[in-house]
């Protein structure tokens, strides 16, 4: 009984976040960026009390994977409030906090392809940290290119050669020939959660290449790719897991 309250109290504490977090700053109502931040963040909120909640139903084995789901949504969340901040009081990209959301949150999704395989067959560490590095490559890779740090055009080949690395992993490596031992409903999930990670992400390099290679665009068009994207990843790749994790549960 005192694990569920313990969960319900952290559920309303998350909830209430949007109230307390940086209500200086107004929103325009005819700012679709701004408007989609604040959006973005309160799904992040509801989608961690869901996983939270969710992780006390379903078998001991899954309940590490949803755990680390709702902390994804979480932490990304708490970022998007800073950068919701950010944007409606100076209009401007909140790269710095964008990314510090990403080099935790990024990582934290590709752990997720060895919990769930980790937890109905036997996987090597070998995954985890082969997928670990992959995408600390392509994040920092990233950043350093858009912060100006490196030529952006370096940034951009070394943080694709990252994504290439994670997705040769998931679809031929060590990860994929464990994915085809696993459960059915494990099974389903490793294949949208890699499918999540190639289209979906592909979001992440259009928006680059849009912003710093193309010629440009505007910081409104590039936040509002960006904030979709995170949207999409985090929450629906999360959602693969949490549907693997109950149907498993329900059987």
């Amino acid at each position: 009984m005192s694990k569920y309250v313990n969960y319900l109290l952290l559920s309303a504490i998350i909830a209430c976040m949007p109230l307390v977090s940086f209500a200086g700053t107004n929103l325009a109502p005819d700012d679709p960026v701004g408007i989609s931040f604040w959006i973005i963040s309160v799904a992040m909120v509801a989608a961690t009390a869901f996983f939270f909640l969710e992780s006390l139903r379903v078998q001991g084995k899954f309940r590490t994977s949803l755990v680390v789901g709702g902390l994804i949504c979480l932490v990304a969340g708490v970022h998007y409030f800073y950068m919701r901040e950010v944007w409606a009081a100076t209009g401007s990209s909140p790269t710095v906090f964008r990314y510090v959301d990403w080099i935790v949150t990024v990582p934290m999704q590709m752990i997720e392809f060895y919990l769930i395989l980790a937890a109905v067959t036997a996987v090597s560490l070998g995954v985890f940290w082969r997928l670990l590095i992959g995408t600390v490559v392509m994040v920092v890779a990233g950043y350093l290119g858009e912060a100006g740090f490196i030529d952006t055009t370096i940034g951009f080949v070394v943080g694709m050669a990252g994504w290439a690395y994670i997705l040769y992993e998931i679809f031929s490596g060590e990860a994929s020939a464990s994915a085809s031992k696993a459960a059915p409903a494990v099974q389903s999930a490793f294949n949208t959660m890699k499918w999540i990670v190639t289209i979906g992400w592909a979001i992440y390099p259009l928006g680059y290449f849009l912003g710093y290679l193309a010629g440009g665009t505007d910081d409104a068009t590039l936040n509002i790719v960006y904030n979709v994207a995170d949207f999409i990843n985090k929450i629906g790749f999360c959602l693969a897991i949490w549907a693997a994790a109950t149907t498993q549960a329900d059987a």
